[in-house]
């Protein structure tokens, strides 16, 4: 995947990572919703920051740095000096995704009229959140059946059947897995569909002359 990579979507948790309280109240308010429900927040704010910890590093720069290795990093409301960093990194993190989109969005509109009408349909009826029921795979066709049900289109089972498949690299173990992103190229007179999976976190390729998608009642 060229935009939409597992990078890309690991530096968008550091994001959501970042979301602090904008006020005391609100803080306070948060803390008594975790004391009513017998949730120890130091805890949990600990294990967070630890499963955080290796992107944290990774993607914020070195000002931020103390901050992850004393923990502070992780408080519902930290001082001004680190909210202000925050606030900044959010700002240019913001504007590369946004650069970063519009990017994709010139080459999708580039390469939509030489697309099959079926790829048109999957990549502008989202399949995002859909989770992997089955995978299908025969000569020259692979066939992942979805659960809509928590996506945004179709809200039921679908049935997406690709053909003429020259390429298709996804694992084995597949089934409970959820899509999350996807981009398209033009490729061998069909084309080359990449997508972003949560569980396992994987980039599947799938290079095929068409596909189909089928709502199963």
């Amino acid at each position: 995947m060229k935009y939409f990579t597992k990078q890309w979507y690991d530096e968008m948790q550091v994001s959501g990572y970042l979301a602090y309280h904008e006020t005391l109240e609100e803080w306070q308010e948060e803390l008594a919703y975790y004391i009513e429900e017998g949730i120890d927040y130091e805890e949990a704010n600990r294990n967070n920051l630890e499963d955080m910890r290796e992107d944290l590093l990774k993607f914020l720069p070195e000002p931020f740095h103390p901050y992850i290795y004393d923990g502070t990093i992780g408080h519902g409301f930290p001082p001004q000096e680190l909210r202000e960093l925050a606030k900044k990194w959010e700002l240019e993190h913001e504007a590369r995704l946004e650069a970063l989109s519009d990017d994709y969005s010139r080459h999708y509109e580039s390469i939509k009229g030489e697309l099959p009408s079926g790829a048109v349909q999957l990549m502008e009826q989202s399949l995002h959140d859909a989770e992997v029921l089955s995978v299908e795979k025969s000569e020259g066709k692979l066939a992942i059946k979805l659960d809509m049900s928590g996506g945004f289109h179709y809200f039921t089972d679908i049935l997406v059947t690709f053909t003429g498949v020259t390429e298709a690299e996804l694992p084995e173990d597949f089934a409970g897995a959820s899509w999350l992103y996807n981009e398209i190229y033009l490729a061998d007179g069909g084309f080359d569909l990449r997508v972003l999976f949560d569980g396992p976190m994987v980039e599947v390729k799938i290079k095929a002359q068409d596909v189909n998608i089928e709502v199963l009642e």
